[in-house]
């Protein structure tokens, strides 16, 4: 799920949803233009590793982790070999745990070659200040030791907090601060969209 400071609460499955006629979204994606993000992210991938050889691919939960599914699906059908993928849950990582309220922990599942010597590629939904995948780092300094970690995100929308910059974008989407930028996916919400209100 994308941190409070990525975007503002948003609905859950356990949770009741904001009705849509409370707030004015624009959609900025639809479902085949986070298809092609999608396509163009993993062919970036394939082509800056130069093929898939010792990529791991980790979703950050929530929305992370079907992202990181589906492109580690493109991969495979360009390379004709499965990509390793896993989950990475940064609840206990983040430096806002006291002013925010619980959170609900996910599981962190890595795949079975693990992450040493791999190429970490941390995939999300949205960057925002950086807070999220600096967690996400320091996850990974306890889990293992790549030989480097890249961030692929579906929409970067600035206001960065920390010197932290995705290598690969789905979406660069300026906004306001006060805007927030909601992505929702089939797996998790029942639809592929990117709205901005």
């Amino acid at each position: 799920m994308p941190a409070p400071e990525e975007t503002l609460p948003e609905s859950t499955p356990d949770s009741t949803p904001e009705s849509t006629s409370d707030r004015a979204d624009r959609t900025v994606l639809d479902a085949r233009d986070i298809s092609r993000a999608l396509t163009r992210i993993s062919h970036e991938l394939l082509e800056r590793n130069k093929g898939a050889t010792d990529l791991v691919l980790l979703g950050l939960h929530t929305r992370g982790v079907p992202l990181a599914r589906r492109i580690a699906e493109k991969i495979a059908a360009v390379e004709g070999a499965p990509v390793a993928v896993g989950e990475l849950d940064v609840t206990m990582y983040r430096d806002d745990l006291r002013s925010q309220p619980t959170r609900r922990a996910h599981k962190t599942a890595l795949p079975p070659t693990g992450i040493d010597k791999k190429v970490v590629v941390l995939v999300d939904d949205v960057l925002f200040s950086g807070r999220t995948i600096r967690a996400a780092l320091d996850a990974l300094a306890d889990l293992g030791r790549p030989s480097a970690v890249r961030l692929a995100v579906l929409v970067d929308r600035g206001h960065r907090e920390l010197p932290i910059r995705a290598d690969h974008v789905g979406k660069n989407l300026p906004s306001a601060l006060a805007e927030r930028v909601s992505v929702r996916l089939s797996e998790v919400d029942g639809v592929d969209e990117v709205t901005i209100s």
